[in-house]
């Protein structure tokens, strides 16, 4: 599979994953490690560094990118504090950016992620910001300076798919940067189809973490995402309405009535 650079760190691997929900930080642990992700996101209240038996950060392999989310804030204010605090606390610079005020559906908020992104990307954050998918927001976050843009694919946690495909399709045709598609992934089958459309990668966590096996089914992911990505790079064949057979109708049978 072909490597993928965000903000100059070449990436083998297209998955991401995230770190809430799992039975306990060991099965996390071995999720990570099953399916060989490069990046991993966390929100920055669950880390507790004077307890190192509960510091989710002991639980991530030191090999893996910190992808600290900014979940909580509320508007671009609060997402901007949330990530020079992840960075004080030696989280490294790079930020997922978290605005959300609707606690409804858990939308993020696009004006208010477009603030806090042009603030971090100046100050030298590689900068990931999750949004509602739309094309023009898309191209403001891309021109104030994120490494990626993440749309969702549905409301977050709920494992419902890629409901906003078309908005993410043509974000994918139209942007100059890597699309992640974010949230809502609820199988496999989900993410390989989010990689045939084009994305560099997806973000996976509830569908992981809450399954009856989240280690087996982060290595299935792993798998999906590889595939998909190769579907991709191999160009589909094309669609039609009207039936096609796969072999000369005539010819073979006719020749043995002669």
């Amino acid at each position: 599979m072909d490597n993928l650079i965000i903000g100059g760190i070449e990436l083998k691997s297209r998955l991401f994953i995230g770190t809430g929900k799992y039975p306990n930080h060991k099965s996390m642990y071995e999720a990570i490690e099953s399916c060989g992700t490069q990046v991993v996101t966390m929100a920055l209240r669950r880390v507790d560094l004077d307890s190192k038996e509960d510091n989710i950060i002991e639980f991530i392999p030191k090999d893996c990118i910190l992808l600290p989310n900014t979940s909580g804030a509320r508007n671009a204010e609060e997402a901007v504090r949330i990530a020079r605090l992840a960075k004080a606390m030696g989280c490294g610079n790079w930020i997922k950016i978290e605005v959300i005020s609707d606690n409804k559906y858990l939308l993020p908020d696009n004006y208010e992620t477009i603030k806090a992104t042009e603030i971090l990307a100046k100050e030298g954050f590689i900068v990931l910001p999750y949004m509602s998918p739309d094309l023009m927001a898309g191209k403001m976050l891309v021109d104030v300076g994120a490494a990626a843009v993440m749309p969702l694919g549905s409301p977050i946690g709920t494992n419902r798919g890629i409901r906003t495909k078309e908005l993410v399709q043509i974000m994918i045709d139209e942007i100059n940067a890597p699309i992640i598609v974010d949230a809502g992934i609820g199988r496999p089958s989900e993410a390989a189809e989010a990689m045939e459309m084009g994305a560099a990668a997806v973000l996976v966590n509830t569908a992981i973490a809450t399954s009856g096996n989240p280690i087996q089914m982060a290595k299935a992911f792993s798998l999906a995402v590889e595939a998909g990505r190769i579907a991709y790079n191999a160009k589909l064949g094309a669609t039609g309405s009207l039936a096609k057979a796969s072999s000369p109708l005539t010819g073979f049978l006719g020749e043995g009535d002669k």
